[in-house]
């Protein structure tokens, strides 16, 4: 499929940011390997999709979904069946992966294959069928819907209220701003890395290119005191379904309260009353899989939501999965 096909293939509710063209082709710019868009079809209907990147490294290849470095949380297939019947869902979802693990050449020794799934994709079986490795993954997703921000607020912890509430009589503004701002929290996550002695996958014009080319589906937050000075930022991008708390958040308080935690509150209320897409219904924390940062991520009331990494197995790919996991782990660990 090309980009055009898959835009207008796509279903009203059910896939990630990144799954949009406007994302894919930012990541097919930026990201290494070949950028390949596969839809399964029963007749006409189109009921399969799955987004990969394909990249050849000596002899054999790396076959994924998303592609590693690029701060995408989740990407993966995406199915939609045709009847309510489980027994039919099942089918479609079978004989969906069955096609996409035979055109990939899978199977292969010389390959290795990796897929975040996202929290919308929850029947892995296939691919374990197939012979593949499946292991669960974790988010939080808070429900906003039709909720009052009075109502969120009460749901979270006694000590969360009391830090927002604190933040409330401070000087300190939280606008959004466009891409000068969006490099500013760029520039301030890769220092607070630098710092850790970490690497940090993502480039400031793959992060520009996500800002501006996804348009109403990005929004930069910008904490700032009386004096214009800097406090702290976010990059949050919005899919049909939530807002995800993307890149930013290096850790920093002002008169003791935590930055962080008055733009998850600005994003949270805007999302409640002012999204850019009116179905954006949840807040994405992105990421719950690291114990220190889901102590405070679990301060918001949010649900668990798991989701699923798909993997081939081997030694090869025992070797590969360290340095992919690394270079994903950014938007799950920075700043809280």
């Amino acid at each position: 499929m090309d980009l055009a096909a898959w835009d207008d293939g796509l279903p009203n509710t059910g896939f990630e940011v990144f799954h949009t063209a406007s994302a894919l082709s930012v990541l097919d710019r930026h990201a290494a390997g070949d950028l390949l868009c596969l839809g399964g079809y029963r007749g006409e209907q189109l009921v399969g999709m799955l987004p990969v990147f394909v990249r050849s490294m000596g002899r054999g290849r790396v076959i994924s979904s998303p592609p590693p470095g690029m701060a995408v949380p989740h990407l993966g297939p995406i199915v939609m069946p045709t009847s309510p019947k489980q027994r039919k869902r099942e089918k479609v979802n079978r004989e969906f992966t069955n096609g996409v693990l035979d055109v990939l050449g899978v199977e292969s020794s010389t390959t290795l294959c990796r897929f975040l799934g996202h929290p919308e994709y929850t029947d892995p079986r296939p691919y374990r069928w197939a012979d593949l490795s499946v292991e669960p993954s974790f988010t939080y997703r808070l429900q906003v819907g039709d909720r009052s921000p009075d109502d969120i607020l009460s749901s979270f912890s006694r000590s969360l209220r009391r830090e927002i509430r604190s933040g409330e009589d401070l000087d300190v503004e939280i606008e959004t701003e466009g891409l000068s701002g969006g490099e500013t929290v760029f520039r301030e996550t890769q220092a607070r890395y630098a710092e850790q002695d970490e690497g940090f996958g993502p480039s400031w014009p793959y992060v520009r290119d996500v800002i501006a080319d996804l348009d109403e589906r990005s929004r930069v937050y910008v904490a700032r005191d009386p004096d214009g000075e800097y406090l702290g930022g976010v990059i949050t991008l919005f899919s049909n379904d939530a807002a995800y708390y993307w890149l930013g958040g290096a850790r920093a308080t002002h008169e003791g309260v935590s930055i962080n935690s008055l733009l998850h509150w600005r994003i949270i209320r805007d999302v409640a009353e002012d999204p850019p897409i009116e179905s954006v219904t949840e807040y994405d924390l992105v990421g719950a899989n690291t114990e220190r940062l889901c102590r405070y991520k679990s301060k918001f009331g949010a649900d668990l939501a798991p989701s699923y990494v798909i993997e081939s197995g081997g030694p090869a790919m025992d070797a590969a999965k360290g340095a992919y996991r690394l270079v994903n782990q950014a938007v799950d660990r920075v700043g809280l």
